[in-house]
């Protein structure tokens, strides 16, 4: 969802979260991530690194920009779109 439509108070699917459409849904539920509070506690760089064991390939690394998302935004950040995070992934994957 666009995350200026992202309702805090009416999230009960996947895609009510920030940035998140069909397909990353698809993709999070893979890891066991059925709905959204299922992501509290949860660590970015570890799903990230869990979809590419499960798909068995490196994803793209955008994806973690997403993941960066919508965790902090389920620990209580503002709704902000997936690529204000990208700097900060670009770190977290820095060899």
């Amino acid at each position: 969802m666009n995350p200026d439509k992202v309702d805090r108070a009416k999230l009960e699917r996947l895609t009510d979260l920030p940035n998140i459409g069909p397909a990353i849904a698809a993709d999070l539920r893979l890891m066991g991530i059925n709905r959204p509070n299922d992501l509290a506690g949860q660590s970015p760089l570890e799903l990230y690194h869990m979809l590419s064991t499960i798909k068995g390939k490196r994803q793209d690394p955008c994806l973690l920009d997403v993941l960066i998302s919508i965790t902090r935004f389920m620990e209580g950040e503002e709704p902000r779109p997936w690529w204000i995070y990208t700097e900060e992934r670009k770190r977290m994957l820095k060899p």
